[in-house]
């Protein structure tokens, strides 16, 4: 269950992100790369807990990921899921952002849960970052490969904030499929 970054990190997901150095000193890449480090690990543990425990403990996992990794504290939280479309294109609250996770929500019937595919690695790569005090933001491609070995490269951009406490939240999750690389028919019939 490691997560690759570039450079080449390993953070296994326990806890919520704590901002190092006070509240003067700026967002670095390497909280960057924490925060994706501990998203990825997040994605994973969801996986495993649907497997060991059924949908109830892959729920609890995602509920526990959302709370300490975004910023729905701080307001909407702007997430645009990979597959989605129509009036639940764009998410704002953590309900949404659970449905996608784990599917199983009657107000989002297209969710089939994304964090509940067999996932057994998470490999981001890194386009671009912007640093900026108390806000950032990263894009890149993150490429998850499933049980199967069966591997599905979405186009991402994360947005991060420093909330009240010092903790780096996600506040902007978009992601994409590939232009021309994937279609939406193809990604359907493999999951």
């Amino acid at each position: 269950m490691k997560i690759l970054l570039q450079p080449a990190i390993a953070l296994f997901w326990e806890g919520s992100l704590v901002y190092k150095g006070g509240e003067n000193m700026p967002i670095s890449e390497q909280d960057i790369s924490e925060a994706i480090s501990a998203w990825g690990s997040g994605i994973l543990e969801i996986s495993k807990g649907y497997e060991v425990g059924g949908f109830e403990q892959a729920r609890d996992v995602a509920d526990n990921m959302l709370d300490k990794l975004y910023g729905f504290h701080l307001g909407p939280v702007l997430f645009k899921p990979t597959l989605s479309g129509g009036i639940n294109t764009f998410r704002q609250t953590k309900l949404g952002a659970l449905s996608y996770l784990v599917g199983h929500n009657s107000n989002y019937p297209g969710d089939t849960g994304f964090g509940i595919k067999y996932w057994r690695d998470v490999r981001p790569d890194t386009a671009a970052v912007f640093l900026d005090e108390r806000v950032a933001m990263w894009m890149g491609w993150v490429t998850f490969t499933d049980k199967n070995d069966n591997v599905t490269k979405v186009d991402k951009s994360w947005g991060y904030k420093l909330d009240e406490d010092g903790e780096l939240k996600f506040t902007l999750h978009h992601s994409s499929l590939p232009y021309g690389l994937y279609s939406a028919r193809n990604y359907y019939t493999k999951y």
